[in-house]
């Protein structure tokens, strides 16, 4: 269907149409738009020629505006609420949600890293309602590709053309034993000394539980891993109470105090995983994760200063 409106009306000239008859004066319509008095006058002419029909009358320099012209704003009026209230709504399913910020974490960020973010992002834009979503990086990266949550911190993926990563800080793997286990007090493990004991892990999809099996893949065994859990808290817990060993992220150090030693691996096991905060880059330019992003960079910088 051949549409009837002319592509020279556009909804900025009905803008500065509703600016004019509410204001009554040039001046007043350039005022209120920020623009000059010349671009309201020829955005006004403009709209009466493409309209085809005589929108006002002259008065010495004043413009009159005619009972069309009055006709024609009040249904701008309309139109202009009813679009912008779609681009809204169109804008929310796509995920952009101006007063609404989801932000994805790994469970074990929560102790530290999370919190500080969040608390970061409240002190720039105190209007702002974060809602958190913990998940495995495979989860999280699944949400994030499917607009469920905003951004996520977690272990930034590979080359992936879809994500912009800005990474916080980088973090070794250890061997994770019991106060008192007979690794206990050792300076560093060999992953190939320990083929005899049995381990617990993390379920696939977390970042650990696939640099638990690239190292023992090094070391030349597969663990007996007797038990999996979903949540690195419950994981720790099951290696305090001596149900297995496991490898953990240094991040988690301190959670469980002097229960549970973190030892580092030799050399040619040790294997890093780098943090950070990542999104879509279709929405690089969304303000809420521009501001997300300033303040991972700046909590990047004082943990840089602070090493």
């Amino acid at each position: 269907m051949r549409s009837q409106i002319s592509e020279e009306i556009t909804f900025r000239k009905l803008e500065i149409l509703i600016a004019y008859m509410d204001g009554g004066s040039l001046n007043s319509a350039a005022e209120t738009l920020g623009i000059s008095v010349v671009s309201v006058h020829r955005a006004l002419h403009s709209l009466e020629e493409s309209m085809g029909c005589t929108l006002f009358g002259h008065k010495g320099r004043s413009l009159m505006p005619t009972d069309a012209a009055r006709v024609l704003a009040d249904v701008s009026r309309d139109v202009i609420k009813l679009m912008g209230d779609g681009i809204a709504a169109a804008r929310k399913v796509a995920g952009y949600s101006a007063g609404h910020l989801r932000i994805g974490s790994l469970y074990s960020l929560t102790t530290s890293t999370t919190p500080e973010v969040i608390f970061d992002i409240k002190l720039r834009r105190p209007e702002l309602e974060a809602e958190l979503v913990l998940g495995s990086n495979a989860d999280l990266l699944h949400k994030l590709k499917q607009n469920v949550i905003d951004a996520a911190l977690m272990a930034v993926p590979g080359d992936d053309p879809e994500i912009v990563s800005i990474p916080l800080f980088d973090d070794e793997i250890y061997f994770a034993a019991p106060a008192g286990s007979p690794y206990a007090g050792a300076a560093a493990i060999d992953l190939r000394q320990c083929g005899h004991e049995k381990y617990v892990s993390l379920s696939e999809g977390f970042i650990t539980y696939h640099g638990f099996m690239d190292a023992f893949r090094v070391a030349g065994f597969q663990p007996t891993v007797v038990m999996k859990t979903s949540d690195i808290f419950s994981l720790m817990n099951l290696v305090s109470a001596g149900l297995g060993y496991t490898l953990l992220p240094g991040r988690v150090r301190n959670v469980f105090g002097d229960k549970l030693q973190l030892i580092p691996l030799l050399p040619e096991f040790r294997m890093q995983q780098t943090i950070g905060v990542n999104f879509l880059r279709v929405r690089e330019r969304d303000p809420n994760l521009l501001a997300l992003a300033a303040v991972c960079r700046m909590l990047k910088r004082g943990r840089d200063l602070a090493a």
